[in-house]
């Protein structure tokens, strides 16, 4: 109303007026502005993420170079694991649209290498092999739903245990590859004669402080940090000392690859791990139970970490709905299952979500395009995998140490006062090390726990998954004694 006259809008004005326009691809996609987010920050939180986990391209070609086979390098497993990670943070991001990251799995790798070649005498590929068909399990338990069985008949507490236990187990091999840990006079030692010696136990040392520090002054990416600068001082202290390689007549040299450079950093990538895998080999070269056995492992080691990080990113990101689900729960464990089954093709050991992600998230990311860049990324890093092998493993154990703290903190969520629970996980984390067996720690825990259970008359509690699975362990630890009585 305007001079008691009604006005309407001008043809002019009507010109102006601009019809909202239509959603773009990628905000039809991620609904960035539905969750609060911005293109920027989504990109942002992408590189973020990427510079906190690319720390795997080095730390999984250490633990599997251990025992890969003849033509198999360091910058092989370094960009194979590039390839797999990227194309499942990739499909991370637009089935499910969360911002998770995937990649070659901590813990997960240590059992291929120290269980599963190491320890049960299976080949690379037969390990592979058989973390091809945990995938396969897995995938079928996310898609019919019987995931919620499997969850129910693990206790929380030793779910929690297991992933303690982990940690524990990687800084001590993380430590015995850097050379601070040896035998010696007593079954192990810190270092020579109890003293750290030589130029590499230095790089150590330096490499974790700095690690530590950038940690508590929160710097993103402080693992990766850690690692690359430890490696240039390693690099400059080779150049000038010549310290060489580690031998009996040289205690104090490098352990397991000198910090030479040579060659371009830059190369096609080498998929040479893509095939590495034997599929029914372990079920023909291992005996059955231990196979199951160890398939059910590593199942319990993927599976309940993947629940516990996607509720704990979603949490951070404010994405948990009234009852603690992330949205597309299904679609989240249905790729992060899938992680398994293509590790176990490219040979890489098995890819799960990562809880680095939450430093992305930290940085503003909200959906699924940050899993995109930072699986863009991954995939531009295969190009420079031969980067990998100048990496000393003083330098790269740096992270085993420092990851094994962060699944260390888990431990808070362990009732220590209830005994039921907690002397079963205290049996679980000091196994996994003492043994030098992840397998191991999980079957001297769920025996134990079973026996307390029956013990206290409190049958009811006990779920028939881990009947199974606990009388399963008991003939695994007896199979020695079991072949010798049938032989």
């Amino acid at each position: 109303m305007h001079n008691g006259r009604v006005t309407t809008p001008s043809s002019a004005t009507r010109d102006t007026q601009q019809t909202p326009a239509a959603p773009s691809w990628l905000e039809q996609t991620f609904k960035i502005t539905e969750r609060g987010s911005s293109l920027s920050r989504e990109i942002r939180g992408g590189f973020v993420t990427f510079f906190a986990m690319a720390y795997i391209l080095v730390v999984n070609a250490a633990i599997l170079g251990l025992v890969a086979p003849e033509g198999v390098s360091g910058a092989a497993i370094a960009a194979g694991t590039a390839l797999v990670a990227g194309v499942m943070s990739i499909l991370m991001g637009v089935v499910a649209n969360f911002p998770l990251a995937l990649a070659a799995g901590m813990g997960l790798n240590a059992m291929v290498t120290f269980t599963l070649v190491m320890g049960m005498g299976l080949s690379y590929g037969e390990a592979m092999g058989l973390i091809f068909w945990e995938g396969v399990i897995i995938t079928i338990l996310v898609m019919t739903g019987f995931r919620e069985a499997v969850f129910r008949a693990v206790p929380t507490q030793l779910k929690i245990a297991i992933s303690v236990g982990i940690g524990l187990f990687i800084a001590f091999i993380g430590l015995i590859n850097a050379g601070i840990i040896r035998p010696g006079g007593t079954p192990v030692q810190l270092g020579i004669e109890g003293s750290l010696d030589g130029w590499p136990s230095f790089v150590f040392v330096f490499g974790l402080l700095v690690t530590i520090i950038l940690y508590v002054r929160k710097v993103n990416g402080a693992v990766l940090i850690g690692i690359l600068g430890s490696t240039v001082l390693a690099v400059i202290i080779e150049a000038i000392t010549k310290t060489g390689a580690m031998s009996e007549e040289n205690p104090t040299g490098w352990g397991l690859n000198v910090p030479a450079v040579s060659g371009s950093p830059v190369a096609i990538p080498d998929l040479s791990t893509f095939g590495q895998i034997d599929f029914f080999g372990a079920f023909a070269n291992a005996p059955i139970v231990s196979v199951v056995l160890v398939i059910f492992s590593l199942l319990l080691a993927d599976f309940f970490d993947t629940m516990g990080t996607m509720v704990a990113i979603g949490a951070e990101a404010d994405l948990l709905d009234e009852n603690g689900n992330p949205p597309h729960s299904r679609n989240i464990l249905l790729i992060d299952s899938l992680g398994a089954v293509f590790g176990g093709l490219g040979g890489v050991s098995s890819n799960t979500s990562y809880v680095e992600s939450s430093a992305g998230v930290g940085e503003g990311a909200r959906t699924g395009l940050a899993a995109v860049v930072t699986g863009i990324l991954f995939l531009l890093s295969m190009f420079i995998a031969p980067l990998v092998e100048i990496v000393p493993s003083e330098a790269a154990s740096t992270a085993l140490v420092f990851v094994g703290f962060l699944m260390m903190t888990q431990v808070v969520g362990i009732d220590w006062q209830d005994p039921e629970n907690a002397i079963p996980a205290y049996l679980t984390i000091a196994m996994m090390p003492f043994s030098y067996s992840i397998t191991v720690g999980i079957g001297i825990g769920f025996i134990v726990w079973w026996v307390i259970k029956l013990a206290r008359g409190k049958i009811a509690e006990i779920h028939p998954l881990m009947w199974v699975s606990s009388i399963l362990f008991v003939v695994y630890f007896t199979l020695g004694p079991i072949m010798r009585l049938f032989s």
